[in-house]
């Protein structure tokens, strides 16, 4: 049987307190069949449902740069939850626009 590429459904993405928030649904996935990366600005997420040919996987971009290091993620009841902190911000310098 072949693999059906699917894209994960983002439930829900918000903000508390320096930590970025990420829950995203992934039903009947195998905690073992998770694989999550991340980078200061972005993340991939890829799961194969062997049983039934599915395989999810998609790409995601932050607004703000985050530390991947400082990640914790926790799989349950069909979710993948995702706390990151934000990186600390930068000086922002002001662009004259001509």
């Amino acid at each position: 049987m072949a693999m059906v590429k699917m894209t994960p459904d983002i439930l829900s993405c918000s903000d508390d307190e320096g930590n970025l928030y990420i829950e995203v649904d992934m039903v009947g996935v195998k905690k073992e069949n998770i694989e999550l990366k991340m980078v200061e600005d972005g993340f991939f997420v890829r799961a194969k449902r062997e049983e039934t040919g599915v395989e999810y996987a998609g790409t995601y971009a932050f607004c703000c740069g985050v530390v991947p290091e400082k990640a914790v993620a926790k799989y349950t009841d069909g979710k993948l939850y995702v706390r990151v902190p934000y990186r600390e911000s930068t000086e922002t310098i002001d662009v004259k626009i001509q």
